[in-house]
């Protein structure tokens, strides 16, 4: 029997990898699209790269992913790929937009003109909402994004949707809220605290300067929400979902649990440090799953307090590792 293929776009990030993992365990061909690149940054799949298949290929370039979907012929694209940092997107608005906005219809119209049986994936984003109107948020509550990367997510669930109910598609889209991982990049503010409290922990730091400590976020753990991306497109019919855990946690929260963590005590080496003060603070962000609960029958598996445990203990390993 022919094994599944998959396309997985953003393949070297943190929700690419995951789900390669997952989709090499379920039986699948892995096929990764990268964007040819010196700074390439293989080592969150390095434990895999012999079990997938890597091509070249770019959300800038419609022929590049029309040849690979013609190669390959995957029975699943999952568009994990973008520029996805908020604050790079003020400093390149247009960018942004070419990819994370553009990308995803250059890539819905390639599989349109060479299979439009082929299953699509979406990432979408919490960072939609914004200037949240409600709380929770649910799938039908109204976007306003408050950064060019949002309101270029924003195009891209609505160009999603449009190909979805013009062309008969299946193409869905996962509003997926912060999901977190020893594989998150340490510019983001839940493994700048893991990594600093095992650098603390090993000498090689003295403290650890954040923000607003009121700040509250919904936190899940990525591997349990790449479940969900697989989830959506084994449904018979396509659509939208929030995939997040319902709850939210403070960043003092966060600290407390990861000082913990290391058996050290979190108020002896954090300070407030006013160049992390956010002008706005963007407002309650937290997830109504509900519906991906009783169409998906997805329920996010590790707590808040397991996932920064986990990561303080993979951050401290991979001190460990080095000094040896």
């Amino acid at each position: 029997m022919t094994k599944p293929v998959a396309l997985i776009t953003g393949i070297t990030g943190q929700d690419g990898s995951y789900l390669a993992e997952l989709l090499l365990e379920k039986g699948y061909d892995v096929v990764g699209m990268l964007r040819r690149s010196s700074t390439l940054n293989f080592e969150r799949i390095a434990h895999i790269q012999d079990l997938i298949t890597l091509e070249p290929g770019d959300l800038l370039d419609e022929a590049s992913m029309m040849s690979i979907l013609r190669s390959y012929r995957p029975r699943e694209v999952y568009n994990l790929a973008a520029q996805s940092f908020v604050q790079t997107s003020f400093g390149q608005p247009v960018l942004t937009g070419e990819t994370t906005a553009l990308g995803v219809t250059r890539l819905l119209d390639a599989i349109r003109m060479v299979d439009p049986q082929i299953r699509f994936y979406q990432a979408s984003t919490s960072e939609m909402f914004g200037k949240v109107v409600e709380v929770p948020q649910r799938e039908q509550t109204p976007f306003y994004p408050r950064s060019p990367y949002g309101v270029a997510k924003v195009y891209g669930h609505w160009i999603t949707v449009n190909y979805r109910e013009s062309y008969g598609m299946h193409a869905s889209s996962g509003i997926l809220f912060n999901h977190e991982s020893p594989r998150r990049g340490l510019e983001f503010v839940t493994r700048k605290v893991t990594s600093t409290v095992a650098k603390i922990k090993f000498g090689l730091a003295s403290e650890l300067a954040l923000g607003n400590l009121d700040a509250k976020r919904d936190w899940g753990y990525a591997g349990d929400y790449v479940e969900a991306m697989w989830l959506m497109l084994q449904q018979d019919l396509p659509g939208d979902y929030v995939i997040a855990t319902g709850t939210t946690h403070s960043v003092r929260e966060l600290c407390e649990l990861a000082f913990a963590a290391a058996d050290l005590e979190w108020e002896r080496y954090v300070r407030i440090d006013e160049r992390f003060i956010r002008p706005a603070e963007v407002d309650l962000l937290v997830g109504d799953p509900g519906k991906a609960e009783k169409q998906l029958g997805w329920v996010p598996e590790v707590g808040f307090a397991a996932l920064i445990e986990m990561m303080v203990a993979a951050d401290i390993e991979l001190i460990s590792k080095s000094a040896r």
